[in-house]
């Protein structure tokens, strides 16, 4: 009998061969203690309901139509719950295509685990609805069981860190009705008998999580959605994608080809899994993922486990898996081995599995359920999963080609997330874009120059693997490839000489970088109380509010909209009026059809004249200037590109990002400093707020523009690359006497959210309107200009509000990152999207959307008539709600009027 305890104990005493440790069940198959590129042919899956491979068939299961709708590409998960939700949602003309039988690739091996918690909201809705489908829906529309097993879900914390981490999914979970129980050791033994509790700070109990049956759960999918009306199409793989460019110069999908013939369709979804960068390159898309091993084994018969929860055990990277009365044991190691020549042919296949990678997992095991270390392993998983940069998934439209669709790069998490994922897509396809906020998933996250460097993916993809059980915390950094994109003020900025290249965490014989001084600081951030450097953010905060600051935002985004219907794009895409007077600067959303917040930003309107770039682009009428966060410039890219296109309007977009940097210099004593190097009168007569022009600092042509992100008066500095660092430096030399410094982008959190400004992505959402979000300033909904979402907004305004945002602040001084509760007499009504910490007013603040829990309208009254308290980590503080920000409501500070302690007016 081969026991899990002595495959540790030979693994540790000098690699000894593993083949004796197969059970006879599996003593064929050779357990090589190197990466093999070889895979096994023998097919050992641990479940019941496997889908039968039939040998030798030639050809597809069904004829080829001439046409589709849409055509889904891959078997998998994501294949079957995207055809299977088009189809429900009305496109019966669709197609999925599978090289070989469903599951064949990755989803037949997956352990199909699905916890209902996660650190974000979207997530939590997108796996409530996974298991919604795979435990009701599908059998009330079959009459056909899934698999699906509801026997819990068990999160172990052996520290305090870990233990809050899981009390802010508790309180999260409050707001979406997800019963969960933090337990004491005692109490998780009286759950799990097994379970060695001596090492346990606690655990988190979710009764309703459960695992899926992949195979069970995608042939009831795929039968489900050829009821309605879809064409399910085995063994027939696809060999090319037909890409056509339309009369404006827009590539678009065309068709698929096969070896079995030609599908006409206007709209592909690349669904390949491990082999959707193969796909991708098929129609000229980037895909930006690797190929790993991911593996996990089954034990023998346990007496005493049957109907105990699913474990996952974070800090001993493990999980264990109830299968039937034995466990499946798995998780994520830092040395993970790649699958570099990913295999046309590999198909119901596994690698040999890797024991030097995979014992850690099994000593983690052992510790936590000792009864395992005399238990024989009955068979071993190695699969291929699909990996990304941060973790996520990758989906949406691709940039390069209008019509190719993303839904791949699951990271091992395709079952669990698959039926919320495929809704979204299947929105997206249908109505162009998805229902939720899917931003953190939308390919166009990634900056265009980084989706094909391979370094960046495999690095980052690495990490993120390495990582993956590791505690969320709210200030997480990577390491990986650190410094791929600079700014030209990348020289002199304070951590420019600390990053070091990635050292892979020691894996595969690389050495520790030593005495890493930028690691060291981000470790110290790691905490889910206010970090050490508090008292820094504090100082750069109040600086800036009593004196001046430097922030540097060079990696916001500077396009130009330019062209004879520049003025009619401007006019639909944003949402505010800007029909101003040149010179002008006006803050504005973009948003979807159905009044959803895509974008926040400025647009300043220009000058006709010269070509004078990167400040001033040549243009004989309207041309644009559009000021655009980095993080999410490129997705505000792809969707201007994406409008202009629908509406063929005929202007240009173009990207000056790399050519400019930007500083923007804020406080009461900004105009003072900047006074010295600009040759232009700063007056509130000469410059007022919401007005840019170009003139010379130091020497050098700048666009200067009179905007505040902070709440303060202030400028910002939009500089050409090579002028920047003499501008700066001269600022830095006026501001000298005026104890002038630089500040980061935490401080920014804490200022803007203080002032009340919006973060996109954070406060703002493409499932937010503008009036919801308490931005109806920014919409020009008192003129009869159409513009791109009006109608929703106007039927939401003459319905009512039926959630907005409501800012709140709290007397103690608790840490509070987002996510945390929101309660109204006692009911939940939604949670903080953001949260941080105001020193000026020298409280902790938070801001989210709030429901009527009746359904009804929230109305000023509703807000303050209740009573409100937020819950953090199952602790609940009571909470006063502003209809206004609590700092500078009347906005005196962005006009230069400042209290007397400040030196009265700077006007």
């Amino acid at each position: 009998m081969a026991f899990l305890g002595i495959a540790v104990r030979r693994v540790a005493n000098c690699h000894l061969s593993l083949s004796p440790l197969c059970s006879s069940a599996t003593r064929s198959r050779c357990y090589s203690t190197s990466p093999s590129p070889e895979h096994t042919t023998e097919k050992s899956v641990p479940y019941k309901n496997v889908l039968k491979v039939e040998e030798g068939g030639s050809g597809p299961t069904k004829p080829l139509p001439k046409s589709a709708g849409a055509v889904v590409i891959g078997g998998g998960s994501l294949g079957c719950q995207t055809v299977y939700h088009l189809a429900k949602m009305g496109m019966t003309n669709v197609v999925l295509l599978e090289r070989d039988r469903l599951t064949a690739g990755t989803t037949w091996h997956t352990a199909g685990l699905l916890w209902q918690l996660r650190p974000s909201d979207v997530e939590v809705e997108l796996l409530a609805h996974t298991r919604q489908v795979v435990s009701h829906d599908l059998e009330q529309e079959t009459g056909l069981e899934t698999g699906w097993i509801q026997n819990g879900g068990l999160f172990i914390a052996s520290n305090k860190q870990r233990l809050d981490e899981y009390k802010r999914l508790m309180s999260l979970g409050k707001v979406y009705g997800i019963e969960s129980h933090v337990l004491s050791p005692a109490e998780t033994k009286d759950l799990y008998p097994l379970m060695n509790v001596d090492d346990l700070y606690g655990t988190l109990y979710v009764p309703k999580d459960g695992t899926m049956d992949p195979a069970g759960t995608c042939t009831t999918l795929s039968r489900a959605a050829a009821a309605r009306g879809a064409t399910v199409i085995e063994n027939c793989p696809v060999t090319g994608i037909q890409v056509s460019t339309d009369d404006l110069g827009v590539k678009r999908v065309k068709a698929v080809e096969t070896a079995h013939g030609i599908i006409q369709t206007p709209v592909v979804v690349n669904c390949a899994g491990v082999w959707a960068t193969k796909l991708g390159k098929m129609a000229g898309v980037k895909v930006p993922l690797v190929a790993m091993h991911h593996a996990y084994v089954v034990t023998e018969r346990i007496e005493g486990i049957q109907n105990m929860p699913n474990v996952r055990d974070h800090d001993a990277s493990v999980y264990l898996r109830l299968q039937g009365d034995a466990l499946s044991v798995g998780g994520y190691e830092p040395n993970p081995v790649f699958w570099d020549k990913v295999s046309d042919a590999f198909a119901f296949s596994l690698f040999d599995l890797d024991w030097d990678v995979f014992i850690q997992h099994i000593e983690g095991a052992i510790n936590r359920v000792p009864a395992l270390e005399q238990t024989g392993i009955k068979s071993t998983v190695c699969g291929p999963e699909s990996f990304t940069a941060d973790h996520k998934p990758l989906m949406g439209e691709a940039p390069e080609v209008r019509g190719f669709f993303l839904g791949c790069g699951f990271n091992s998490a395709g079952m669990m997330l698959g039926g919320g994922c495929g809704r979204e897509l299947a929105h997206w396809i249908i109505h162009g874009r998805p229902e939720k906020d899917m931003y953190g998933y939308d390919i166009r996250r990634f900056h265009q120059s980084l989706t094909d460097n391979s370094r960046w993916i495999r690095e980052r993809s690495h990490e993120s693997y390495a990582k993956n059980y590791s505690v969320v915390f709210p200030f997480d950094e990577p390491l990986a490839s650190r410094n791929m994109r600079t700014d030209p003020f990348h020289k002199v900025a304070p951590v420019w000489s600390l990053v070091l290249d990635y050292d892979w965490y020691g894996a595969y014989d690389i050495s520790r970088n030593q005495n890493y001084k930028y690691n060291k600081l981000l470790g110290e951030e790691y905490t889910f109380d206010y970090p050490p450097h508090h008292h820094l953010i504090k100082n750069e905060c109040l600086t800036c509010r009593h004196g001046v600051t430097v922030f540097n935002m060079s990696y916001f985004g500077k396009f130009y909209l330019t062209g004879p219907d520049a003025k009619k794009a401007a006019d639909w895409l944003f949402s505010a009026d800007v029909r101003k007077v040149p010179g002008s600067t006006v803050y504005t959303c973009m948003l979807n059809q159905r009044g959803g917040s895509e974008a926040d930003l400025t647009v300043s309107r220009l000058e006709a004249g010269a070509s004078n770039l990167p400040l001033t682009p040549e243009s004989n009428g309207d041309a644009y200037y559009l000021a655009i966060g980095g993080g999410v410039a490129e997705h505000n890219w792809n969707h201007i590109r994406t409008v202009l296109q629908d509406e063929s309007f005929n202007c240009q977009l173009t990207d000056h990002s790399e050519d400019m940097g930007m500083i923007s210099i804020q406080g009461p004593k900004s105009r003072e400093v900047l006074q010295e190097i600009l040759e232009t009168d700063l007056s509130n007569g000469a410059f007022p707020f919401s007005t840019h022009k170009v003139c010379s600092a130091a020497g050098h042509k700048v666009r200067a523009m009179r905007l505040s992100f902070v709440g303060e008066l202030g400028w910002e500095l939009h500089i050409p690359k090579d002028s920047c660092l003499p501008v700066y430096r001269a600022v830095m030399a006026a501001g000298a006497k005026h104890g002038i410094i630089n500040a980061g982008y935490r401080a920014i959190d804490s200022l803007s959210i203080e002032k009340g400004y919006r973060h996109w992505h954070a406060d703002l959402r493409p499932d937010d309107t503008p009036l919801e979000a308490g931005l109806a300033f920014t919409c020009k909904l008192k003129s009869t200009v159409p513009f791109l979402g009006r109608a929703s907004l106007e039927k939401q305004k003459a319905d009512g509000l039926h959630r907005r945002i409501v800012c709140f602040t709290i007397e103690e001084k608790v840490p509070m990152f987002g996510l945390e509760a929101i309660y109204r007499n006692g009911i939940p009504v939604g949670h903080l999207r953001r949260s941080d910490y105001g020193f000026y007013i020298d409280k902790q603040i938070g801001y989210g959307y709030i429901r009527n829990p009746d359904g009804g309208v929230v109305s000023t009254d509703f807000i303050k008539s209740g009573k409100f308290t937020l819950e953090r980590m199952g602790v609940v503080y009571e909470a006063k709600a502003h209809l206004k920000s609590p700092f500078d409501p009347s906005n005196n500070r962005v006009k230069g009027i400042y209290p007397n302690d400040l030196g009265t007016h700077c006007l």
